[in-house]
């Protein structure tokens, strides 16, 4: 039986967060973004999910198609948004960078995750568009 498109999210998303503290329990704090993502993207993978890192995210204006600048740590399935940050504090220009990015890609879900903290509970942020 297949998931309706709200439980494949909520499926999707519980995957995420179940990579992500593996990920932290075996590397810990600490580390540069790019190594959580990379672990994170490679962890996901093995799960058969379809993962794009880095992904561009063009804005249009006025009719035009703007690229400008916009990356997506990760998408997974096209459906989550997975924004990875190794920062002592998350501000609310990181929380608005992932509105941000759920606005312009029409996504229903992100994950703001933090891994330089204790536990990596407390570095998730969930965003539903």
């Amino acid at each position: 039986m297949a998931l309706n498109k709200a439980a494949e999210v909520e499926e999707v998303g519980r995957q995420i967060l179940a990579a992500a503290m593996r990920v932290h329990s075996a590397l810990g704090p600490g580390l540069l973004e790019g190594a959580y993502e990379a672990c994170l993207a490679n962890d996901l993978a093995r799960l058969a999910l379809r993962i794009e890192r880095q992904m561009t995210l063009p804005l249009d204006y006025e009719g035009q198609r703007i690229e400008a600048g916009y990356r997506l740590d990760l998408l997974v399935e096209g459906l989550v948004v997975v924004e990875v940050k190794a920062v002592e504090k998350l501000m609310p220009i990181h929380l608005a960078q992932v509105v941000t990015y759920l606005r312009l890609g029409k996504y229903p879900l992100g994950y703001l995750l933090n891994f330089n903290v204790l536990h990596m509970r407390q570095g998730i942020k969930r965003i539903v568009a």
